[in-house]
């Protein structure tokens, strides 16, 4: 920690006559960062040469000054990651001539809005995400946690100031006679308070009663000579920011996972559709079967498989039926109700569009973006300013305190002649023998802080990985849907020339509900593939951030405000 006269920070001149006074300039950009600056005045000027020689001069400009101790924070350097996956991140996807076909491109550079959701073209969709931020109770919790740490944040700063008390402490008194001397005496007005000796008789002492009246104003002071409390302040902050980014996360996560749900429920309709057919399928098919073996066609067995085949895909639609109402469960909690309360919205696969263009943020971008980066890099911030606050708890405390008050018999005479009364007091105490307990701490919170470097480093790959690992799925996605399509397009004209060859009468029924089967199987993938790329479409965006940083810009989402 620099000395208030240090040539570098304080900027002094070589020349004798500069003389200077101090004054604590806060650095833009770094919470807590102090530095001092050296201002001419025309009276009242201090001589750094003169201040070097009297240390009692050095004390009280360094508690003016208020330098901070421990490290400056510092905002980690961005990655130096250029990219993420290649030339996946650079090409666009493969097409399909098939519903939600469409080839996606990436855009990099591109921003986020912060109802991205929209792109989806849904407005059952955003009906549902504002409902649920204005209901749902996690956002209600997060926006209480950030009001709450604003709260001990203000507490905090709260110790820069002086604290003041007034009392008053009116009472009845009886006082021993053996007291003696300890009586309060004469009053200003005149009354005498004490205790009496009888000198005829047996001796004894006698008591005296009175009424006493104190009123008094006192003031503590604790100067915040080497930054402790705006550490704790600067700490107090970080955690702010924590609760901020972690309401945005909830946002985030709360319109995703609505998102999410809301592209399930449209799959699992379609699939229970065409499981649906294929129940159906096997119904017919197992009546054929039954009527041959009645004209001996057939034997018992051809029917037992038919009828295992029936029972497999009525088994198949219970597990379907079952997610569907679990999703609609789902919905209606996101969105603030119980499960007894339904929601309007319902969602088919043929109501959502596939966004065609998607954002794509660059490496040092997306370290700004996501929530759980800047929670980690503030979490890095908290630890820093606690490695200060450990730092400066090794070094004096300084305190002042002082009272003025009176103090009469008669609460008309406190503050007259003879009534008032002040105390002043400072003190200076240094821990000279705790058993190493100030500098295991100091110890621990700069490996606390190590520890939260590496863990914002963990946070920070991770991210990457994520984004990577999405762009590789989209690319994925896309193929396997271009397949998806071609083989159910394949299915579906294998059924229609089956159909026309049992018109024929070249091919039995049971040729053509076969046919048909593998042309409803064929969907059931299909409809599968189609989720897979709108779902990981709504997943890239909430890798990218979310778009929480434009929110207050575009304030479609009123109720996103706490």
């Amino acid at each position: 920690m620099r000395l208030a006269g240090d040539e570098e920070r304080c900027g002094r001149r070589n020349d004798p006559r500069f003389s200077v006074r101090m004054r604590c300039l806060r650095e833009p950009g770094a919470l807590g960062s102090v530095r001092c600056a050296a201002v001419n005045q025309s009276t009242g000027l201090i001589s750094l040469n003169k201040l070097r020689k009297k240390p009692i001069s050095l004390f009280l400009l360094a508690a003016l000054c208020g330098c901070a101790a421990g490290p400056d924070f510092k905002r980690p350097d961005a990655p130096a990651a250029a990219g993420y996956a290649g030339p996946v991140a650079t090409q666009p996807t493969e097409s399909a001539q098939t519903l939600h076909g469409e080839a996606q491109k990436f855009v990099p550079g591109q921003d986020i809005p912060s109802d991205w959701w929209k792109l989806f073209q849904s407005p059952q969709i955003d009906a549902l995400i504002k409902r649920a931020f204005k209901a749902n109770p996690d956002i209600e919790a997060a926006q209480a946690a950030l009001q709450q740490a604003k709260e001990y944040t203000a507490a905090q700063q709260g110790f820069f100031y002086p604290t003041v008390a007034a009392s008053y402490s009116p009472s009845r008194n009886k006082l021993a006679g053996n007291m003696g001397g300890n009586s309060p005496g004469q009053q200003g007005n005149g009354s005498v308070i004490q205790t009496y000796s009888n000198p005829a008789g047996p001796k004894y002492n006698g008591p005296a009663y009175y009424n006493f009246h104190i009123a008094q104003l006192t003031v503590g002071y604790v100067p915040d000579v080497f930054g402790a409390n705006r550490r704790q302040v600067e700490s107090a902050q970080a955690q702010v920011e924590m609760q901020q980014l972690q309401l945005e996360a909830t946002y985030i996560t709360l319109a995703s996972n609505v998102v999410a749900a809301a592209i399930q429920e449209a799959s699992l309709r379609a699939q229970i559709e065409a499981q649906l057919k294929i129940v159906s399928l096997n119904q017919q098919a197992l009546e054929i079967v039954r009527n041959q073996l009645k004209l001996g066609y057939v034997s018992e067995m051809e029917v037992t498989q038919q009828e295992m085949a029936s029972a497999l895909a009525q088994q198949a639609l219970v597990p379907l039926q079952q997610q569907l109402e679990q999703t609609r469960d789902l919905l209606r909690v996101l969105a603030g109700n119980t499960p007894d309360q339904d929601i309007d919205e319902t969602f088919t696969l043929d109501g959502l569009h596939l966004p065609q263009e998607l954002p794509l943020s660059l490496p040092s971008r997306l370290v700004q973006q996501r929530p759980d980066v800047r929670i980690a890099e503030a979490q890095l911030h908290y630890a820093s300013a606690q490695y200060g606050v450990a730092i400066a708890n090794t070094l004096p405390q300084f305190a002042i305190t002082g009272a003025i008050g009176g103090m009469a018999s008669s609460p008309t005479w406190m503050f007259k002649n003879g009534g008032g009364f002040f105390d002043l007091t400072g003190n200076v105490a240094q821990t000279i023998f705790d058993g190493g307990t100030l500098r295991a701490k100091s110890r621990a919170a700069k490996q606390g802080l190590t520890q939260a470097g590496a863990q914002y480093r963990g946070v920070v790959m991770a991210a990457l990985q994520n984004v990577a690992d999405t762009l590789y799925v989209i690319q994925s996605d896309a193929r396997a849907l271009k397949a998806a399509a071609k083989a159910a397009q394949a299915a579906g004209k294998m059924s229609e020339l089956t159909h026309k060859q049992y018109e024929a009468g070249a091919v039995d029924f049971q040729t053509l509900l076969v046919a048909q089967l593998n042309e409803q199987l064929a969907n059931i993938n299909l409809v599968q593939a189609q989720t897979n790329r709108l779902g990981d479409t709504a997943a890239l965006f909430q890798a990218l951030g979310g778009g929480w940083w434009n929110h207050d810009q575009t304030s479609k989402v009123g109720a996103r405000q706490p």
